[in-house]
């Protein structure tokens, strides 16, 4: 066993303080915009940090170990731009302002509000489906890798059946998560992903350190630099045949997040829990600054896992890991599991068990926000809305309590089931894509006011037909040249062509987009800014985000970030050039990684770290007390005939 009586320690007793606090919240869920929303009493250091801890699971680690094993640094280069693109999203407010100007509680309710009951219905079933699918190789994913991490046995014998060990550590996180979820609903979620956040945002400093320590620049570097021409993953204009995760990788998922920003449901809750609209576009904003110590430590948890496969004086250990590697069966689990197995071996006692427990704690985080999530889509755009009578809120809560363990029980039996045959990041592009009409009804049905319900309908069933294809085929045949990423943006094609074209054809009168914002005449006391935007100079102002609700601490947020990023979009554009024209020498790129990949990056993380955790204590304690003076409304229950308007 790798895992030894202090890495347990590092493990067990952060969660049990998390367990113990959480308990204590359970009963501040009176209603169901509780349960759904925390009764939209979020302020921004709270929401980021709960929200980032529990969109970026366990999953996800494995998923990036496995592109970045691949990859190296050179995916790196290519996702400033992504960088760019999410940074001029977040700062403009794009979606998440105005969708939580709708005060919908889930996508689907605003999908009634701008199209139609029977429209809402079916889009839950399908962002249902898509959903539950997609998390469905959540519990199998994390499991495998406690098992392999912690160097458990992969079976055990009980009452003399053979029994899988990831199966049974299955029913343990999956039971967790599950009961974290069910006692409190979005408030418990809040207050648990919060603290795993918190303390997983110092857990990152200490295992960066720690890796540095274990790993020199140089061995690092010669064992990047050791792959053919065409496949380096230091120097990204020499990597241009990397199969799979390259710049067509990066471009179609900038592509995606524009498209579909916001569409995707997993964690929803989140979008309808801030205080106010400017507090969930500035929780979007933070957590730009806050995604700079987590990037770091992955990146330098999977560069140094392939040094030490791959440099000689790690050829002792790198023997002992591939042996281990052999016994596991399906070449996909291996390819998934040989970052863990690495630095299960690599990592000293105490930072292995910091490790895990930064792991676990996403892990948790994240299963229970999808449980919610799924769950109460379910409840909320599916079976609701067919019902003719109004449930008590007792009833309600019950029923949602229910769908949530419904989800947790599919996850549990598809995780046993499914045989995993591509890249994780795959999987999750052609299970989103299923869901991929949503971007398109969402996007322009928020912006634009011609779009019209038979577009929407169409659009939907054309994303979700070709994604349910391409899914089938590369289960069918893993072999298939078009990968997951190409296929969903094929879906997403269709479906905003089908919007477009069908909406011209049948609009005979423009929506009404200032009654579904609460602007004007329709506004609200929650959404402060209710005029509708005009035309307005450009400005660098404007360009960073900046409106009338900004205070001079938000423009200095905003504004910082905006000047980081232009300023790494210029590194960028001269680097590009620069290379085309006179390609840099490999030591150029060893001492531009050591800087701007490593250095910059880990000063940056450890001012943020402390900056979001004296933030957040004080947004936790403000929540606290809004949550003990909040006024329930009973009729905020999702139903759109008794929506607070």
């Amino acid at each position: 066993m790798h895992m030894q009586v202090l890495d347990w320690v590092m493990v067990l007793l952060p969660l049990a303080v998390v367990v113990w606090l959480v308990a204590r919240t359970r009963r501040m869920t009176r209603s169901v915009a509780d349960f759904m929303a925390a009764n939209r009493c979020a302020h921004r250091y709270l929401l980021c940090t709960a929200q980032g801890e529990s969109l970026y699971g366990l999953v996800s680690a494995v998923a990036s170990f496995e592109m970045l094993y691949v990859a190296g640094f050179t995916i790196i280069w290519w996702q400033m731009l992504t960088v760019i693109a999410a940074l001029l999203l977040a700062l403009s407010g794009y979606v998440v302002y105005r969708y939580r100007q709708t005060r919908a509680l889930t996508l689907s309710q605003f999908l009634e509000r701008r199209y139609s009951r029977n429209f809402r219905v079916f889009a839950g079933l399908v962002a249902f489906t898509a959903g539950v699918v997609n998390f469905g190789i959540f519990p199998a994913v994390g499991a495998r890798f406690f098992v392999y991490f912690c160097g458990l046995p992969e079976a055990l014998l009980i009452g003399g059946c053979t029994v899988p060990t990831y199966a049974l550590l299955m029913v343990v996180f999956v039971g967790t998560a599950l009961l974290l979820t069910v006692a409190g609903g979005q408030i418990t979620i809040l207050v648990a992903t919060f603290l795993e956040g918190m303390l997983s945002g110092l857990f990152y400093i200490v295992v960066i350190v720690a890796l540095l320590w274990l790993f020199r620049w140089d061995q690092i570097t010669s064992a990047l630099a050791a792959p053919p021409p065409g496949h380096s993953l230091l120097n990204p204009f020499d990597s241009l045949k990397l199969k799979d995760f390259n710049i067509w990788y990066v471009l179609l998922g900038i592509f995606t997040s524009c498209y579909a920003y916001g569409s995707w449901q997993g964690g929803h809750a989140f979008k309808a829990s801030a205080a106010s609209p400017h507090e969930a576009k500035m929780a979007n904003i933070l957590g730009k600054w806050r995604d700079y110590a987590r990037g770091l430590m992955f990146l330098l948890l999977a560069v140094c896992a392939y040094t030490f496969l791959h440099h000689a004086d790690f050829a002792a250990g790198a023997a002992q890991v591939q042996d281990q590697l052999k016994d596991i069966a399906s070449p996909a689990i291996q390819t998934q599991m040989t970052v863990p197995v690495a630095l299960a071996t690599l990592l000293p006692d105490g930072i292995r068990g910091v490790l895990a427990a930064i792991l676990l704690f996403a892990m948790l985080a994240c299963d229970g926000s999808y449980m919610h999530s799924w769950g109460s889509i379910l409840v909320q755009d599916v079976i609701l809305p067919l019902r003719k009578a109004v449930l008590a809120p007792a009833a309600h809560l019950r029923l949602l309590r229910w769908a949530i363990t419904g989800v947790a029980a599919f996850a549990f039996v598809f995780s046993l089931v499914f045989p995993q045959t591509d890249y994780i990041l795959m999987f999750f592009a052609i299970t989103g894509a299923i869901y991929s009409g949503a971007g398109a009804v969402l996007v322009i049905g928020l912006y634009w006011r011609k779009g019209t319900t038979p577009a929407a309908w169409v659009s939907l069933c054309t994303g979700s037909t070709l994604a349910v294809t391409g899914l089938v085929i590369r289960q069918v045949d893993p072999q298939f040249p078009i990968n997951g990423v190409w296929m969903q943006f094929i879906a997403q094609l269709g479906a905003i062509s089908t919007y477009v074209t069908l909406s011209l054809l049948t609009c005979r009168r423009d929506f009404d987009l200032d009654q579904l914002l609460h602007r004007g005449r329709h506004a609200v006391e929650a959404n402060v800014s209710t005029a509708a935007p005009g035309k307005k100079k450009i400005t660098w102002g404007r360009l960073a985000g900046f409106d009338a609700e900004f205070t001079r601490g938000d423009r200095w947020i905003a504004g910082g970030l905006f000047a980081w990023t232009m300023l790494f979009l210029a590194i960028f554009l001269v680097g590009v050039v620069w290379n085309l024209v006179s390609p840099w020498p490999l030591l150029w790129w060893k001492n531009y990684w050591w800087m701007v990949g490593v250095l910059i990056p880990l000063v940056v993380s450890t001012l943020t770290t402390l900056w979001f955790t004296i933030g957040g204590l004080k947004d936790l304690r403000r929540f606290f007390d809004a949550l003990a003076t909040a006024r329930r409304d009973n009729t905020d229950n999702g139903r759109v005939d008794s929506t607070p308007h």
